[in-house]
């Protein structure tokens, strides 16, 4: 079995090494029992460290792969790890079986690579990355668009390190105020899909004129919501001893809240109130936000064009 390495990857030599034995005997070109090459001659032809490779036949080792035999040398197991247990191997168990269907047709390795290339260059994105620095913004809107998208949403700050890799495979969305931050960090990825929030007082418009014996509680745990609601109200013309503000954060957040005729949260907090609370969610994402979240989501999970029709 040949063995290729590329030292300028994100992923790493060991790792290379590991994967590349691994599908060595999945693909049966790495019979059981037969002698692998020494961390020694490894990192000598390989220009590997010792230990990288040293580290990765322990790993092997570890996941039955391979046996140390003393005095003698490194052996493919005689019997296979059993997979069933592990989607991991389950699908290393897979990726063995195309390159060894692959041989069987007598499809050069360089042709797999090119093909496999193309189907990742064609395939759509699977999640939403929300790209967001404040913590508890990027918990309700990440709680807000996984409502209405069918792909996961997940969120990072936008000082991220791993945002490169987080964007691979991801339709990356963000706050306007964020979107002009971003500068080149998404040079290279999909186009960024800045989503719109509410108007707050279009949305407070039920409440409106306002009362003026009954008690409002606002909660949070993002200081920008407690902020913006206690500002809001008071030019709405609520009177501020009718105002009950909670940071969900804190400790029994929750004390007096039942004695408020409603209480106006985001998204996150609603969920932790008790039913018998009467909740105003205010939704920060606005609706055509929410339009642009579904167009975007229905488009990704329409049916996959194969490479072969779309070079056609």
């Amino acid at each position: 079995m040949q063995l290729w390495f590329a030292h300028r990857n994100r992923v790493t030599l060991r790792e290379q090494l590991v994967t590349q034995i691994i599908l060595g005997i999945l693909s049966g070109d790495l019979a059981p029992g037969q002698r692998l090459p020494s961390t020694r001659e490894l990192a000598r032809r390989f220009r590997l460290h010792p230990n990288t490779a040293s580290a990765g036949y322990r790993q092997l080792e570890r996941d039955r792969w391979v046996e140390f035999r003393r005095g003698s040398g490194i052996y493919v197991h005689a019997v296979k790890p059993d997979l069933a247990d592990s989607p991991d191997l389950a699908f290393e168990q897979l990726v063995g079986a195309l390159f060894r269907s692959a041989r069987d047709l007598n499809v050069p390795l360089m042709s797999v690579r090119a093909r496999l290339r193309r189907w990742l260059e064609v395939q759509p994105p699977d999640r939403f990355l929300l790209i967001e620095p404040d913590e508890e913004l990027r918990r309700i809107l990440a709680l807000e668009a996984g409502r209405v998208v069918t792909l996961p949403v997940i969120g990072c700050h936008s000082q991220d390190p791993r945002l490169p890799q987080l964007l691979e495979g991801s339709i990356p969305i963000s706050l306007p105020g964020t979107a002009k931050t971003l500068g080149q960090s998404l040079s290279r990825s999909a186009d960024l899909l800045v989503l719109r929030v509410n108007s707050v007082p279009k949305s407070l418009a039920p409440w409106l004129p306002a009362p003026t014996k009954s008690l409002i509680a606002v909660a949070s745990r993002w200081p920008g919501f407690l902020r913006m609601s206690r500002n809001v109200l008071g030019a709405a013309g609520f009177p501020a001893e009718s105002l009950l503000f909670r940071d969900a954060r804190n400790a029994n957040w929750q004390r007096g809240l039942k004695e408020a005729a409603a209480v106006v949260c985001d998204a996150a907090t609603a969920a932790e109130l008790p039913k018998s609370f009467r909740a105003f969610v205010f939704p920060l994402l606005s609706q055509a936000a929410i339009d642009d979240l579904r167009r975007y989501d229905e488009f990704v999970c329409s049916p996959l064009i194969p490479p072969a029709e779309i070079d056609s």
